[in-house]
């Protein structure tokens, strides 16, 4: 907990004690009290007690430590792409993928004084989807471990000429002037959350409903493999949303690919895709099927 800034503590330790009090109904998220994935955790799901969590490994572990029933994490912003090592981090995690939720992102500049700033701190994410307004004020981004930890921390270091990018909320807690709203370069800005449980949700839970299915595969290192692993999608009639590569270890020779088709297992269709998909790979991983939270195509 003493990684968060000052100002956040006192905030910090409050809400840990009451996730203790009943971990069960706890939900971890990234980072400190006021940042998107808190307002992502009280919105996606209201009746639990949001738990904040220094890092993403760190809210992860609170749910295989039982500090927390669920965690919910970021995996990718329409504008800025996936959020980074997410895709290394939950199939290491061995949680389960049991919801999603699409949440609207808007981040303010905010700050103790009035400008100009020299510098703006927040979230590596936070800072892409802000780049051209950075750029065109002459503020330089500086990377921080969260956007609500970006603000606490610029309250806490008492620098008028430096500010933070986070949500409003965020300036509110920690005593800051929200100096413009909505920084964001694209005003249809919107990052995609997952929720992850130790139990995977059964089949049976999901029947009649959109479902969708994540997994990872890394296909054998031979000619046209993933074409061949794919195929089963196209003959059976499933449709794949999203398909991104990642590179395991430093050979670069072994690529990992991380999917999302619309179906779950129990379908025929689905079934045969991923059997077909498996033969052909080295490793096929499911990392859960849940509802959707919005609708595809």
């Amino acid at each position: 907990m003493r990684s968060f800034p000052g100002p956040a503590l006192e905030i910090v330790d409050r809400m840990q004690r009451a996730a203790a009090a009943d971990p069960a109904r706890a939900i971890a998220f990234q980072g400190s009290p006021g940042a998107n994935s808190h307002r992502a955790a009280t919105e996606a799901c209201p009746d639990l007690a949001p738990l904040p969590c220094f890092s993403f490994e760190d809210a992860l572990e609170a749910v295989k430590d039982g500090r927390a029933g669920a965690a919910i994490i970021p995996i990718e912003n329409s504008q800025h792409g996936r959020v980074a090592d997410i895709h290394f981090l939950l199939p290491e995690s061995g949680l389960h993928i049991v919801g999603e939720y699409f949440m609207p992102i808007h981040h303010a500049l905010m700050a103790l004084g009035s400008g100009p700033f020299e510098a703006a701190y927040s979230h590596p994410q936070a800072l892409g989807q802000s780049r051209r307004y950075l750029r065109e004020r002459g503020i330089v981004p500086l990377s921080h471990a969260d956007t609500a930890g970006a603000a606490a921390y610029v309250a806490e270091r008492g620098d008028p000429s430096v500010a933070a990018i986070a949500p409003a909320l965020a300036a509110e807690l920690y005593g800051l002037t929200i100096i413009d709203q909505n920084v964001e370069d694209s005003p249809d800005n919107m990052t995609r959350f997952v929720i992850l449980a130790k139990q995977a949700l059964a089949p049976t839970a999901l029947a009649g409903e959109p479902v969708m299915t994540t997994f990872i595969f890394e296909v054998k290192n031979i000619p046209a493999a993933l074409y061949k692993a794919l195929g089963g999608f196209a003959t059976n009639g499933v449709n794949m949303t999203k398909l991104e590569s990642y590179q395991q270890g430093t050979s670069f020779a072994a690529t990992t690919f991380f999917a999302d088709i619309i179906g779950a297992p129990g379908d025929p269709a689905v079934d045969r895709a991923l059997e077909e998909c498996a033969f052909h790979s080295k490793e096929l991983r499911l990392l859960g099927s849940y509802r959707q939270g919005r609708a595809r195509g």
